[in-house]
């Protein structure tokens, strides 16, 4: 008698366990399938706002404000004796931005060429995720030449400005990108550019391109970057008007970026002396086939103006 009891018991117990563990089984796949209904987002897309001279599908974080020191020498065939391969020439902007939100930043700079000031804003649209395949961040933007009228551009011609209108410049940007894995990040940059003075009647004054580029880290803290921009312009038009060949080419660059803590190192190679969207997407005449190459940097820094953050770490 004791036996049978015994055995009813072990019996009980044991399919007790298999019910419970088909249980638990049930109870988990009802949990994945909860989960997979939320969306896991994609972070660090990229290491900085900037790839090289354009930007990147990135924000700020609220209240925080990043400085940016943007440098570019002169051409790396200008020769040794007279300007030591560029680097007695130097370009500068300095920038700075600012997250309103988590996804919006707003951004101002001022450029040593044309001594131009630009503002323009970021707004992250779509973020990546288990549910979405791409991050997408629009960008608009403005910018202010304040050089003296009649001066002489880069490609010889002077200019002259009738009024303060004809100094202004637009953008607007479409950056669409996707990280495809921890080392590989890709985007196209659709852009739309509109200059209210152009240095020549034969050059449209609004202009299409499309820019592409990506990332692929080395490391943590390494990554090897590039960019390129495809202008949609009708040279041949420009050739048979003017009989001069279209100064401007499309802009490629590669760098290295080092990153350290609170700071981003951006090291490149450009054939693109402006840092601004009007200068470098639009007015590059450098070409790397001629050797027109300039050596530059970017220097990104985060502060955090964020008292109630500050107040939780203490």
């Amino acid at each position: 008698m004791r036996i049978k009891i015994i055995s009813l018991l072990v019996f009980i117990l044991f399919f007790g366990l298999i019910g419970r563990a088909f249980a638990q089984d049930d109870l988990m796949a009802m949990l994945d399938e909860d989960l997979s209904k939320e969306p896991v987002y994609t972070y660090a897309t990229f290491k900085a706002t900037r790839l090289i001279n354009g930007q990147t599908v990135e924000t700020i974080s609220k209240k925080h404000l990043n400085f940016w020191i943007s440098h570019r020498f002169g051409a790396v065939n200008s020769g040794f004796i007279n300007n030591f391969f560029g680097l007695d020439e130097a370009k500068i902007r300095l920038g700075l931005e600012y997250g309103i939100t988590d996804q919006w930043l707003i951004g101002a700079g001022r450029s040593s060429m044309e001594k131009t000031y630009d503002f323009y804003s970021k707004y992250k649209v779509l973020r990546q995720s288990n549910k979405i395949p791409v991050t997408v961040t629009a960008m608009g933007g403005w910018a202010i030449n304040t050089m003296n009228t009649g001066y002489i551009t880069e490609t010889g011609a002077e200019m002259k400005f009738f009024n303060n209108l004809e100094r202004y410049s637009y953008h607007g940007q479409l950056l669409i990108a996707r990280k495809f894995n921890e080392k590989l990040s890709l985007q196209l940059m659709p852009t739309v550019l509109h200059q209210n003075r152009v240095e020549s009647a034969s050059i449209e004054n609004t202009m299409l391109s499309m820019g592409g580029g990506g990332r692929y880290k080395l490391s943590n803290r390494i990554t090897l970057s590039a960019e390129y921009y495809y202008n949609l312009v009708d040279k041949n038009q420009y050739q048979s008007e003017t009989g001069l060949p279209y100064p401007f080419h499309n802009s490629l660059s590669l760098g290295v970026d080092i990153e350290t803590g609170g700071h981003v190192f951006q090291l490149h190679f450009t054939n693109s002396k402006g840092m601004i969207e009007k200068q470098f997407i639009g007015q590059t005449i450098g070409t790397w086939e001629n050797k027109d190459i300039f050596y530059g940097f970017n220097i990104a820094r985060t502060f955090s103006l964020d008292k109630s953050a500050k107040k939780k770490i203490k």
